[in-house]
């Protein structure tokens, strides 16, 4: 059974136990950490707490995770793209359309569901039974690589990482529109659209901080292809950054124009490079997923009407 081990610190004085736990520990939604506190599985100084009970400076948290548990999600036979996989992880090349783990609308046919299939159920359980192995996301209609855990061990290793924005992540995207410079960033909170909820936003106040590099790989008329470099790694944040600037994904029904790419069926991005310290050698790795047929087909088309 893995253990997690928390102190308070000043900031931390009057806060509710379950918020502290989620936000110290990136692998732990605030959720999970209520359900931890209610089985009775966090302590502070040494004794059971509510999940409503607040903190003070210097309270020691101990937190007992429980052991990977079979789930009830079934099994599929569905074709990976494996590039790399070891006892400890797989990094798997997830294709357009495909979900990453079930959902409402989309009970079975995804990355897990094909996971548990592969490993025989040997995922890490720290993101509970719907998302075993599931360390980080990518949309639906982004493809590209991800790094999944088969251990608790690897996932909390693999999560402090990505908490400390550690993981070398390179995407390849083409937006609208052109550029004077080379190189460039982006820099801005984001957060829930305020009037649309169902979207991210760059937000004036609160959100959390992002900060996105990119750099210009091919110019067409009407588009560019970019590299894009994450320092931070929030939900749609490439997506949200180049639309807020001007230049959204093409594609992509969500940020850009009405008219959509109706040959590209969802957002030109491709998640190509992940590198990270390995969890079980200590050793830095780094893997890259060529470019897919839709995005140089998209490409192909560009380049054709220069």
């Amino acid at each position: 059974m893995k253990t997690l081990e928390y102190t308070a610190g000043a900031e931390d004085t009057g806060r509710r136990i379950d918020a502290a736990l989620a936000a110290a520990f990136p692998e732990l939604t605030r959720s999970f950490a209520q359900q931890l506190l209610a089985e009775g599985r966090v302590l502070c100084n040494g004794r059971s707490v509510a999940k409503s009970a607040r903190l003070t400076q210097g309270d020691a948290l101990c937190v007992s995770l429980p052991d990977a548990q079979p789930v009830e999600i079934i099994p599929q036979d569905i074709p990976l793209d494996i590039v790399y996989e070891d006892s400890s992880l797989l990094v798997v090349n997830k294709p357009k359309g495909m979900v990453v783990h079930p959902a409402a609308g989309n009970p079975d046919g995804t990355l897990v569901n094909a996971l548990l299939y592969h490993c025989a159920g040997r995922l890490s359980g720290i993101n509970g039974e719907v998302r075993p192995g599931i360390v980080h996301r990518i949309d639906k209609d982004t493809s590209g690589l991800l790094v999944v855990a088969k251990d608790n061990e690897t996932h909390l290793s693999l999560s402090q990482q990505f908490a400390v924005h550690s993981i070398a992540r390179v995407y390849h995207t083409v937006v609208y529109g052109g550029f004077a410079a080379d190189d460039g960033f982006v820099e801005g909170n984001i957060g829930r659209h305020p009037v649309d909820r169902k979207r991210m936003a760059v937000v004036p106040k609160g959100g959390k901080a992002a900060y996105t590099a990119y750099h210009v790989e091919e110019r067409f008329p009407a588009f560019t292809h970019l590299s894009v470099r994450l320092r931070t790694g929030r939900t749609h944040q490439i997506r949200v950054h180049l639309a807020s600037i001007g230049h959204p994904v093409a594609g992509d029904a969500v940020y850009g124009p009405r008219k959509v790419i109706t040959q590209l069926e969802g957002q030109c991005l491709h998640a190509k490079t992940l590198g990270f310290i390995h969890p079980a050698t200590g050793a830095y790795v780094e893997f890259d997923s060529p470019l897919p047929e839709y995005f140089t087909a998209f490409t192909g088309r560009l380049q054709k009407e220069m």
